[in-house]
């Protein structure tokens, strides 16, 4: 079968030939009908040989949905035909943390070597791919395969970001989206349709500030060394409730905590490395600093539920497989506007 690989570190990916998977007990093939294409496959692809923590060539792809193709031994929930989703951060199923659908932040994945797909295991930018157990597939139920392939992160990790704060977003309120682009257009929705805040969206390309009042914004501000005080300056001095950066880089996070309000949440969701400090006098009293990672499983189901209701869709840009190196270009050079989605079998 075709797939899409990282094999040499520091050169583009390649759409080569390789071994069909081999199906084992309790394991499922799915024909994969869409892959999602991610900064975080960027950010991967730039991390230097002596600190790679996977082993190449590495199939790339840690979202996708697809048709189930067969089952192995032992599988019977579900059944060969479905539309499923991936849930792509796998982890032992066994600990406390995946009692409770919470394998992103799973105790155990790192002492057993498991790995999410695309992200140390074989991903979906391939024509099969191979998922461990069953449990890491969610029904689609009528959803465009397209539309709802990013929602298995584009999505997921946005909403688990923002059910954290969904305390402090009451009316009154103001919820701040640093960056607009794939994750962040999802975020702006999700707090429309979730919150009584109004989000104010940060970005520097008018064309992604043109989406985001698109998809919802109350305002859009151009990222610059101004943002911070046009945001205090709408809402009166005060800051935001909520800050949403979903680009990581140590000028998007001194903004994020400039324009924290008191007891507000600052989430750093980009993975660009950027830091922001924390101790008495650092920040406005009582801010709230977290990274989090991807959502869990339930968190999944109840995003797919509000793109079913119509509450949340993405802006997606279409790719062959044997596009997808073009696909990646265009994302590291900021030329996606939205999320771009591979059809592997397309």
């Amino acid at each position: 079968m075709k797939a899409l690989q990282y094999r040499t570190v520091g050169s583009a990916p390649e759409v080569v030939t390789v071994p069909d998977p081999e199906l084992g007990p309790g394991q499922v093939l799915l024909k994969v009908t869409a892959a999602g294409v991610c900064h975080s496959d960027i950010a991967v692809m730039g991390w230097p040989a002596e600190s790679f923590p996977y082993a190449l060539p590495l199939t790339l792809g840690h979202e996708g949905v697809g048709t189930v193709a067969a089952l192995g031994a032992g599988v019977d929930t579900v059944e060969e035909g479905d539309s499923v989703a991936v849930y792509g951060p796998w982890g032992c199923g066994t600990c406390a943390n995946c009692a409770q659908g919470k394998e992103n932040y799973c105790l155990r994945a790192d002492e057993l070597g498991i790995r999410p797909p695309g992200l140390g295991a074989p991903g979906s930018m391939a024509e099969y791919m191979i998922i461990d157990d069953p449990r890491h597939l969610v029904p689609i139920d009528g959803l465009d395969p397209v539309a709802t392939v990013p929602l298995t992160d584009a999505g997921l990790t946005p909403y688990h970001a923002i059910k954290r704060s969904l305390p402090k977003l009451v009316p009154g309120s103001t919820a701040v989206v640093i960056g607009t682009g794939g994750l962040g257009h999802v975020a702006i929705q999700l707090l429309r349709a979730m919150t009584a805040a109004r989000v104010v969206a940060l970005d520097v390309s008018e064309d992604k500030l043109a989406l985001a009042r698109t998809v919802g914004a109350h305002e859009a501000i151009l990222s610059d060394a101004a943002a911070a005080g046009k945001v205090r300056e709408l809402t009166g001095g005060r800051g935001a409730e909520a800050v949403f950066d979903f680009v990581g880089i140590q000028p998007t996070v001194d903004t994020a905590g400039a324009i924290a309000a008191i007891e507000g949440d600052v989430t750093l969701v980009g993975i660009g490395g950027g830091v922001l400090p924390v101790g008495f006098g650092r920040q406005n009293f009582e801010v709230s600093v977290t990274a989090p990672y991807w959502g869990s499983r339930g968190e999944l189901i109840e995003v797919l539920d509000l793109a079913r209701s119509g509450a949340v869709s993405v802006h997606t840009e279409t790719y062959s497989l044997d596009e997808a190196p073009e696909a990646y270009a265009r994302l590291h050079d900021g030329r996606i506007n939205g999320r771009a989605v591979i059809l592997p079998n397309g």
